[in-house]
């Protein structure tokens, strides 16, 4: 039988090798939950920052419609529409808080009903009229947020039902609030035709109103639901305005 006698020194140099190790993965634990971290925030300050409508963050959007009808005609409470949005926001810093921004949006239209003689017939998946609109924005101390610019709406609908058939320019406006929060603010238009077909001319008003909560770690609620009004609608019929988020 045989005895093996281990040194005070190798005793120690295995305590510290054992240290060590354990200074190493401590070391890989903090530095990965750390990342962890810096991650989250920077996550959570895009988030912050998206949610101002006057940030220099460009961004792409997908805003989708769902419409559900009602009427006299028959079958008219069992139609549906589904429309989907491709829309790009594309800033352009100009000094501190003062930004151009231009928003092109390309409609998709999935599915829409549109009367014909024979009742309502779906229109198949078609481009809708590609608008574009180009705004100023500047931030204020106090948190509020105000752009002023322009609309301009093409003609380049696939189908004849699904389009104005014209095309259409004029103002818009945008006034908000921005706080730790989240944000709140509406975008309002006017649009004249500045070319007209056999139907005549035709003005259109219309917007958005946007709202964003933020929950914290990068979460959010929002929306930013497409409004419009129509004077020569019948009556408690010439406002759409939709709930959505």
């Amino acid at each position: 039988m045989s005895i093996r006698l281990q040194s005070p020194t190798n005793h120690i140099g295995h305590l510290l090798r054992q240290f060590g190790t354990a200074l190493v993965l401590m070391a890989v634990v903090c530095s990965t939950v750390y990342a962890q971290e810096e991650e989250v925030d920077r996550a959570q300050e895009a988030a912050e920052q998206l949610a101002n409508p006057n940030s220099t963050i460009g961004f792409l959007t997908f805003p989708t419609d769902v419409k559900f009808y009602d009427g006299t005609l028959p079958d008219a409470s069992s139609q549906t529409a589904f429309r989907f949005n491709f829309q790009p926001s594309l800033p352009y810093n100009l000094g501190p808080g003062v930004n151009l921004f231009a928003r092109p949006l390309f409609p998709i239209i999935i599915q829409q009903p549109v009367v014909t003689e024979d009742g309502f017939e779906n229109v198949g998946v078609a481009l809708g009229d590609i608008s574009i609109d180009v705004a100023l924005g500047k931030s204020w101390s106090s948190g509020i947020v105000t752009m002023i610019g322009g609309f301009v709406s093409f003609p380049t609908a696939t189908d004849d039902n699904l389009g104005t058939g014209r095309y259409l320019a004029g103002p818009e406006f945008v006034a908000g609030y921005v706080g730790g929060w989240g944000s709140v603010y509406v975008l309002i238009f006017h649009s004249w035709s500045i070319s007209d077909n056999e139907e005549g001319t035709l003005s259109a008003t219309g917007g958005q109103y946007f709202y964003t909560f933020n929950l914290g770690n990068a979460w959010q609620i929002q929306g930013q639901p497409v409004f419009s009004y129509n004077s020569k609608a019948p009556e408690g019929q010439q406002w759409s305005f939709p709930v959505g988020g």
